[in-house]
């Protein structure tokens, strides 16, 4: 079972993408903020990071290119999300590492076929 680590401050959305990945057949875990998020992936060693930009302690882009720079997990796929509407929004994701880009609202099918895309179920 693939392992998504969900970055995300706001709990309704956590709930949401869970039931719909658990659905799919994806193994969950999440957390609410940059600093949660970093220590997440070294005791998880997720599949996949699910990483919105704006969060607290260390934003999404931070989070990413410190992923990205660190030998054991510049491999693992980061899709960043994001409500549309900041300037320049697809060129930040992909200068910090980001692998793909999904914008508020989104359909769930179509971020967990975004997912398999990445990880090759």
């Amino acid at each position: 079972m693939k392992k998504i680590l969900f970055i995300e401050d706001e709990v309704d959305q956590i709930e949401m993408v869970r039931m719909r990945l658990e659905m799919s057949g994806f193994e969950f875990i999440s957390a609410i903020d940059g600093q949660e998020g970093l220590k997440k992936v070294k005791e998880e060693k997720p599949d996949l990071i699910l990483l919105d930009i704006i969060i607290p302690k260390m934003d999404g882009y931070q989070v990413c290119a410190y992923l990205k720079d660190n030998p054991q997990t510049k491999d693992i796929p980061v899709i960043m999300i994001t409500a549309a509407g900041e300037k320049n929004i697809e060129t930040k994701c992909r200068a910090c590492g980001a692998d793909d880009i999904i914008f508020k609202p989104y359909e769930s099918k179509e971020l967990v076929k975004k997912i398999i895309t990445l990880i090759k179920v």
